[in-house]
């Protein structure tokens, strides 16, 4: 059951990088994302048909990704989705026009080591089991995840900052708020064997779908207004390396059974967050594409309006 949980987030991983760099190509074409006027920002978004096709793409990603959190601990599988990085250096050089530097391959090869070891050390409970959660950790880190997601969308709505910049902030919160849904979707596992009405009686399904709009609109507008894959990886950064704690301390995941087993778990965790770390530095080979993109949708106006 572990290995059929890994196996679906690894197809989470590359459906989800995928569908990111869909939407960042069809986000430069649409209209300005204003979460004021929400109707129209997401009919502008899925008039763009790349739009509309990465967001069809990513909706596989999510049902594969609460799949294998059905399965597998929540710590690992987000390690797994953490080297969807190492995917999104290969679609975005081969398929999308950005190139990479030995910087990044370096950080592709961290990654890829620091899974592997993750997946051979494991051993965490599956299925229901690994679904057992600390109310009180659980309660801290959505709390605390969610208040950050908050300032750092107050922080980008600045009207001196740099759009760049803005739209890193907006993705490090999307990518905190994603975390949030992740971890309720984990916990809605605990309440499942009481049927759909155990679920509803819990607050998780509520979170999922507040944090998840906030997310959506906060994801949009950072892909519309930063660098496509600065901010796409940034965002799976935020997601991953705020999840893999999530799951040791809201969900008991364990690093080990010795000591030197859990240390050498906690220096992979930091492998792999480190590697993706030096991923997010390719540059556009084809940004005329994305400047043309720019101006058929009119001028910019101000940097963040989420």
């Amino acid at each position: 059951m572990l290995h059929v949980g890994l196996g679906l987030a690894l197809l989470s991983a590359l459906t989800t990088q995928l569908g990111f760099l869909l939407r960042h190509r069809g986000a430069v074409e649409a209209p300005d994302v204003d979460a004021r006027r929400p109707l129209r920002s997401i009919v502008g978004l899925f008039r763009s048909k790349w739009w509309t096709i990465g967001y069809i793409v990513a909706a596989v990603a999510y049902g594969l990704h609460v799949s294998a959190l059905s399965l597998a601990p929540l710590s690992l599988v987000q390690a797994v989705l953490a080297g969807g990085l190492v995917l999104l250096a290969v679609l975005a050089e081969r398929v999308f026009g950005f190139g990479l530097r030995k910087r990044e391959w370096a950080g592709v090869a961290l990654a890829a080591a620091g899974l592997a070891f993750l997946a051979l050390t494991d051993k965490a409970p599956a299925g229901q089991e690994s679904a057992d959660y600390s109310l009180l950790g659980l309660v801290a880190f959505e709390l605390a995840l969610i208040g950050l997601g908050a300032f750092l969308i107050l922080q980008s709505r600045g009207g001196g900052r740099e759009r760049s910049r803005a739209g890193i902030y907006l993705g490090i919160a999307s990518g905190l708020l994603f975390t949030v849904t992740h971890v309720a979707t984990k916990a809605i596992g605990h309440h499942s064997d009481g049927g759909p009405l155990a679920v509803l009686a819990t607050p998780f399904p509520y979170l999922v779908v507040a944090c998840g709009v906030v997310a959506f609109f906060a994801s949009a507008r950072s892909l519309q207004i930063g660098d496509g894959v600065a901010v796409i990886a940034v965002t799976s950064i935020a997601g991953n390396a705020s999840s893999m704690p999530a799951g040791i301390v809201v969900f008991g995941d364990p690093l080990g059974s010795d000591g030197f087993t859990v240390a050498a778990r906690v220096v992979a965790f930091l492998v792999v967050i480190v590697a993706a770390a030096l991923i997010p530095a390719p540059t556009r080979a084809g940004e005329r594409a994305k400047e043309a993109g720019r101006s058929t949708s009119g001028a910019r106006r101000e940097p963040a309006t989420v």
